[in-house]
């Protein structure tokens, strides 16, 4: 009995440890992918930064899991702040989570941001940025830009774009800086979000969430 059942547990751990192989060089390729095609697009020093009317900034929460305050949150706000007052940027879109109402990521930004100075009215609100997807393709299909700033850290920046140039959109980004919130486990979730993005992109055609009526930055009154 064991002569019958050893060839298949021989050829189960085979295709196990191929499907494995498999696997893991898809998700290195989609890694790859992200980070060889957009490098050209991404800008650590604002004097070589190009203007755009509008950067897009990434919301995240203001508090890190596990206690305290989240450094790339801070560096966001830096980031797009600076990148107004040096003049590279009109306004600064802010897409985030607001799936409850305990949960409001760009309210929360939008006030921090009025703290350092950035008027009302050049500040608008996306509130179905729940995914970095959603983010980049809403600001393109509902607040109607062909090209704008994505402004958050180097990896996320990354994938942001990613998503923007594979649906045509002229998109950059500025990286905000790392800080010390890049931990372990922010890296992983990131080498795997990458292959979900080639997957959207790519074979699933993703879409966002939610659309709804077109709103003109600039135009259309701040949300």
């Amino acid at each position: 009995m064991m002569g019958v059942r050893l060839p298949h547990l021989v050829i189960i751990s085979r295709l196990a440890a191929l499907s494995a192989a498999t696997l893991l060089a898809f998700t290195v390729l989609c890694n790859y992918l992200v980070a060889s095609t957009t490098n050209e697009s991404l800008y650590s020093n604002i004097s070589s930064l190009p203007y755009n009317q509008v950067g897009v900034l990434l919301g995240t929460s203001k508090y890190s899991r596990i206690g305290g305050f989240n450094d790339h949150y801070r560096l966001r706000l830096e980031a797009a702040h600076r990148l107004f007052k040096a003049g590279k940027i009109d306004y600064i879109l802010i897409s985030g989570d607001n799936s409850t109402r305990f949960y409001d990521e760009p309210s929360t930004i939008r006030r921090d941001l009025l703290k350092r100075g950035v008027p009302s009215d050049r500040i608008y609100r996306d509130y179905a940025g729940f995914r970095t997807l959603d983010s980049v393709l809403r600001a393109h299909h509902v607040f109607d830009l062909n090209s704008f700033t994505i402004i958050s850290q180097a990896p996320h920046n990354k994938r942001a774009l990613y998503i923007a140039l594979n649906h045509d959109i002229d998109a950059i980004a500025f990286n905000a800086g790392e800080g010390y919130n890049s931990d372990i486990s922010n890296k992983t979730r990131e080498f795997l979000a990458r292959v979900l993005a080639v997957l959207e992109v790519h074979f699933l055609n993703t879409g966002p969430k939610f659309l709804g009526p077109t709103i003109e930055i600039g135009i259309t009154p701040p949300t």
